[in-house]
């Protein structure tokens, strides 16, 4: 096997645009626009075999700083695990896996990765274990309708991208349970390329909201803001004729008003290396911080 290793190479055009070509073709995602927009930055890093100058298969970490319970903590989370369907069946992934855990399990409290049903027998064979999330549900019915304006943002528009830069850049974490920090980079992936049709202001509060509907639920993938928000009264201005429930794809403080239960189905499924988060019984990683 006559692969070369190659690892932070995002200012390499010819393999990042192969890496490109490889993640569109895989997850249909493409990081130029992240990058062009200066937000790839050392934090997200690829390690990569080429094969005559083309990436044939890669692991990316991504360096996490995470509130758990209360205390900081630094974490690797390992994503954007592809390899070309020609080069299957080598055990490239077996290595670069390797690789990166040699390399970065003594500097960081944990490291963590989100795997499809497909794979639940892969990871645990380098000593990841699964770990149960949770669900955050909300009665709408329950709430009382609050009035704001709630502006629908566009990334590509200058003022907007201000504005989100703004929010982005000062954001204060949703929860003490389990949440994100200094995330801006990773945040602004979604709010450029995944999400960027579900970005919402309210003028109010001077927040972002990102979610979606779909028939009687309406599911909030992210808060953003410069403040410590209340939750519930968010989602007051969010409600419309029709809402029945409104999911939560983030882990809130504690609430009455906030239903939590251990997740039925999941296409994203939580491995951690070493199995640490134990003590708080229902938390949910942000949809926005999944790299």
């Amino acid at each position: 096997m006559n692969y070369e290793l190659i690892s932070d190479y995002k200012d390499n055009k010819m393999y990042r645009d192969s890496f490109n070509k490889l993640a569109e073709s895989t997850f249909d995602i493409n990081f130029e626009e992240w990058f062009q927009k200066g937000f790839w930055n050392d934090k997200y890093i690829c390690y990569s075999y080429l094969d005559k100058n083309e990436i044939i298969a890669n692991v990316s970490i991504n360096k996490m700083d995470l509130i758990y319970q209360g205390k900081d903590c630094k974490a690797l989370q390992i994503g954007t695990v592809m390899t070309h369907p020609e080069y299957r069946g080598q055990g490239l992934m077996n290595q670069l896996l390797n690789h990166v855990i040699t390399k970065y399990e003594h500097d960081y409290d944990f490291l963590y990765l989100f795997a499809n049903d497909s794979v639940l027998d892969f990871y645990p064979k380098f000593g990841f274990e699964r770990v149960e999330e949770s669900s955050f549900t909300v009665d709408a019915s329950s709430l009382k309708k609050k009035f704001s304006k709630i502006k629908k943002l566009n990334p590509d528009n200058k003022t907007d991208f201000q504005l989100i830069q703004r929010i982005v850049s000062e954001r204060v974490p949703l929860s003490s349970t389990l949440d994100v920090k200094n995330s801006e980079d990773l945040l602004m992936f979604y709010l450029l390329i995944a999400l960027k049709n579900d970005i919402y202001y309210i003028e109010e509060i001077d927040a972002i909201v990102l979610f979606e509907r779909e028939e009687t639920d309406l599911y909030v993938l992210d808060i953003l803001s410069v403040k410590k928000l209340d939750v519930v009264e968010v989602l007051s201005y969010l409600l419309s004729d029709g809402i029945m429930t409104i999911h939560l794809l983030f882990t809130p403080e504690k609430d009455t008003r906030i239903d939590a239960a251990y997740i039925i189905e999941t296409e994203d499924i939580l491995f951690v290396r070493p199995k640490i988060l134990t003590s708080e019984s229902y938390f949910l990683f942000p949809a926005t911080s999944h790299a």
